[in-house]
């Protein structure tokens, strides 16, 4: 037996055995590292669960106390409100107030507001007489002083509508065809004194006759008289 051949044939074993093992060994290696990168991905998704959770809570209670502000602060501008005074000055902004303009009221005439604009109610008792289109002294004066608001009280590009209105009694004992021809009749009457004796531009009048159409109270008893009016509609460009 030659044993000089021994040496030469067993190295070669243990390197192949070495070899054998390690790749037995990698894919078990392999395998945990990925175990613990997938469980490392888990904890961090769970921290930022909590992290969310958290400012989830903390968005919530924010949002019930910004709700109970705001409740608070409601309450405050309707108590604000309820102690204001009841009358405004002539630059009112509320859609039902009456405008104190004392020298108007004191001669039966109303001014209040209607969908932004200014109303001028003058009751036909005070500038005509029963049936008639034609303008009295008591109602000159009266419309002397609504022309000496439209002058000093709205802009120069404000524009006036001019609406003639009657109760629902038809005509009988007069010239005119209809309440809606009276009604046209009255606003033109307004229309002429406004331009020719308180001197305003005629480019900023329309004039209109609605008649017994436009009621601001029932037509019956003492209430239809609230209807016999004529309005000056101020339309402030906006």
């Amino acid at each position: 037996m030659n044993t000089s051949d021994q040496p030469m044939t067993s190295a070669p074993i243990h390197r192949r055995i070495a070899l054998a093992l390690t790749l037995l060994a990698a894919p078990t290696l392999t395998s945990c590292v990925t175990e613990t990168q997938m469980r490392l991905s888990v904890e961090e998704r769970d921290r930022e669960i909590a992290v969310l959770r958290s400012d989830k809570v903390e968005l919530q209670e924010r949002v019930t106390l910004m709700t109970y502000e705001a409740e608070d602060l409601r309450n405050q501008l309707a108590k604000a409100r309820s102690a204001m005074p009841s009358t405004q000055p002539a630059s009112f902004t509320d859609e039902t107030a009456l405008v104190p303009f004392p020298e108007l009221e004191n001669q039966g005439i109303t001014v209040s507001r209607r969908a932004g604009d200014t109303v001028i109610s003058v009751p036909t008792e005070i500038t005509f007489g029963s049936g008639k289109a034609t303008i009295s002294k008591e109602g000159s004066r009266a419309l002397a002083s609504v022309a000496a608001r439209l002058k000093s009280d709205f802009p120069e590009d404000s524009t006036f509508h001019i609406e003639g209105h009657t109760d629902s009694d038809p005509i009988r004992k007069s010239k005119f065809k209809s309440n809606r021809d009276l009604s046209i009749q009255r606003a033109m009457a307004v229309l002429q004194f406004l331009v020719a004796d308180a001197r305003i531009p005629d480019s900023r009048f329309v004039v209109a006759g609605y008649g017994e159409y436009a009621p601001v109270a029932p037509n019956k008893g003492a209430q239809k008289g609230k209807n016999r009016r004529v309005e000056i509609v101020v339309k402030d460009r906006r």
